[in-house]
């Protein structure tokens, strides 16, 4: 007999009370299947027109230890991650004293009662439901394998019970999903039923959270940025990739391997129409990267925080022979190997100055997948356009996970932007001798040519070092500061091309502003619209590229103090702000989470409440500044 809860156990406690409002956590094992079940769940709610965040939260290795996948069910429409646990699903033992303990008071904690749950773990201020998953398991199925994976199905189907979930929607999904393999949807429509009939049967259901149906999606969809980033690079033009596999960027070169494969083969003969080379290390694949542009195709790379500094010197000489070129960094947790699975924006001082010596990289900084899409696709023109390297900085949380995302839309009268680039006919007619590196125009942007473009003009060799302006190696000093001065008129330049920041701000300006960018975007606002209920206003700036335009540097002039808010310990952004705007860094007051975490809205208000000058709460002293003292 299973040790199964009483109705008057669950009646007993007072619970928390919510409709479409609340966060689920999934607490399972690395390796058990466990993953499609859940992404089940969040988007069964999803097609039932409510917003959801789902969050994977897993382990860097690969089977064994324990991970979690947490969603967000806000009718509001809010998508960053919030504090607290409100319903706990654990089939996971590793975890499960340090689960319970998550759950907030007035919770549910949704358990495997197959054996009976230590009673030294248990709390009396949340409600334990228990499911005999293992038993019910072992007396339907005999393929272990078969166990394991119809586990996670039927606790989805006790879950559509308890939280009121639709349950027709949840079979349509899996029709939709064994969509040509009929024979196995019968029994996942089973192993639902299993779990919802049991929780049908020994509990009041639905319980005190739940959802119900909305219009509150519109024609949004869920996708994850690396999908988005693969997608971008195919309608961009892209037909070279050169890569080297890292957590969390690999699936970047995946989703544009998956979609070259079907948009991007020359028709009638069947023959791909791009390259995807896996070298054998980082300063390789972006080798490749720069030739390939240097030839004249669009070619991208994706990488993550290791592999960036792998990459400087080949981007200092990418910027330096002024060539195109595109990479896609999926940030996560350092320094070193970090933590290869957890999200950080911690890569922004290193991309900004990736190489030696004088060198500025424009960077790019999306906070949804649309944007991913969008900007990828924009990084090619503007690479192409300015003749530089064109670093994008999403994140493991931006670029793993599903978000809900305005559709993708494309242009399809649009024009790539090649740049300034002289063809056959432009050479033959110049009379004047072709200078690579001159200034024609006063942006600091010169004309190029592709190899083979002319077999007497144009075409040319350069290298990592100092030349004139005909691309003839040089040691002059007066030539050599020439240049450099060109180089930054180019960045000058770069400024009124890369995408201009979007700025919150009410018609009344509040003497306080708040600067995020990425995916810092979904809860800083919703921290804003949390201070703004107790009478805190704040306006608001979010950056969307490097280098900053005179609406970042205006903003902050207008304001007494400005909170910087971002996911890394040393307040990068905080730093290239007055790095680059030079501006008073006692108005910057950071407002940083690094601990791996998406950050949340409450942690933001938390921290902006400590040094807002309307704020009711007293500063609170740090336990370093004690010890000083």
């Amino acid at each position: 007999m299973s040790n199964t809860s009483t109705l008057s156990t669950v009646n007993s406690v007072k619970s928390i009370e919510a409709v479409n409002d609340f966060v689920i956590k999934f607490a399972n094992v690395n390796g058990t299947g466990s993953a499609s079940a859940n992404n089940m769940f969040a988007k069964a709610i999803f097609r039932m027109g409510i917003p959801v965040t789902p969050k994977n939260i897993f382990p860097s290795n690969i089977q064994g230890l324990p991970t979690w996948y947490e969603v967000r069910v806000s009718e509001k429409g809010y998508t960053g991650r919030r504090e607290g646990t409100d319903f706990m699903v654990s089939v996971n033992p590793q975890s499960m004293k340090a689960d319970i303990d998550e759950v907030s008071p007035g919770g549910y904690f949704f358990y495997d009662n197959t054996k009976p749950l230590n009673k030294r773990v248990m709390r009396d201020d949340i409600t334990f439901v228990g499911v005999p998953l293992t038993e019910m398991c072992l007396r339907e199925y005999t393929d272990p394998r078969q166990r394991q994976l119809f586990k996670n199905v039927i606790y989805i189907g006790a879950l559509a019970a308890l939280l009121d979930i639709e349950f027709e929607v949840l079979t349509q999904m899996i029709a939709d999903q064994f969509k040509g393999k009929e024979k196995l949807i019968a029994p996942n429509v089973h192993a639902l039923e299993l779990g919802y009939q049991y929780a049908k049967e020994h509990y009041a259901c639905p319980c005190t959270i739940r959802v119900e149906r909305r219009d509150l999606v519109g024609d949004r969809i869920l996708m994850d940025g690396n999908d988005a980033c693969g997608l971008g690079a195919v309608y961009a033009g892209a037909t070279v990739a050169g890569w080297y596999p890292i957590t969390p960027s690999t699936s970047v070169v995946d989703a544009y391997a998956k979609y070259a494969k079907r948009l991007r083969i020359c028709p009638g003969t069947g023959r791909k129409k791009y390259a995807i080379v896996q070298a054998e290390d980082e300063l390789a694949a972006i080798g490749m990267v720069i030739g390939a542009n240097w030839n004249g195709a669009r070619s991208f790379t994706a990488t993550s925080g290791p592999g960036v500094s792998l990459m400087s010197e080949f981007l200092g000489l990418a910027y330096f022979a002024e060539i195109p070129t595109v990479l896609i960094d999926v940030q996560r947790s350092g320094p070193s190997t970090g933590m290869p699975t957890r999200t950080q924006q911690s890569d922004v001082l290193s991309a900004a100055y990736a190489s030696h010596g004088d060198t500025k990289q424009v960077l790019l900084f999306p906070s949804t997948p649309k944007e991913c899409f969008d900007l990828t696709a924009d990084s090619f023109d503007i690479a192409e356009r300015l003749q530089t390297p064109v670093i994008m900085l999403t994140d493991l949380d931006l670029g793993m996970n599903d978000h809900m995302s305005e559709p993708l839309e494309w242009d399809d009268s649009r024009a790539y932007d090649r740049g300034k680039v002289f063809n056959e006919q432009d050479l033959e007619e110049m009379t004047e001798r072709f200078g690579r590196y001159l200034d024609v125009d006063g942006d600091g942007i010169p004309f190029r040519t592709y190899p083979g473009t002319h077999p007497t003009k144009g075409s040319f060799f350069t290298r990592g070092t100092s030349r004139d302006e005909y691309a003839v190696y040089t040691e002059k000093s007066e030539e050599y500061v020439d240049n450099m001065e060109r180089l930054l008129r180019k960045w000058e330049t770069a400024k009124s091309v890369v995408p201009a920041p979007i700025v919150y701000q009410e018609e009344n300006k509040s003497k306080c502003g708040a600067i995020f960018y990425g995916t810092s975007d979904a809860s800083a606002l919703e921290a804003l619209d949390i201070l703004r209920e107790e009478g805190i206003e704040i306006d608001a700036l979010r950056v969307r590229a490097f280098p900053f335009n005179d609406t970042v540097d205006q903003f902050i002039e207008d304001h007494d103090t400005v909170f910087v808010i971002e996911q890394n310990r040393d307040a990068q952004l905080r730093t290239l702000l007055i790095n680059e705007i030079e501006c008073n860094p006692a108005k910057l007051t950071p407002v940083l989470s690094y601990g791996g975490m998406a950050i949340t809205a409450d942690d933001i208000a938390k921290n902006i409440r400590k040094f807002h000058p309307d704020s009711k709460v007293v500063p609170l002293k740090t336990k370093r500044v004690e010890e000083k003292a």
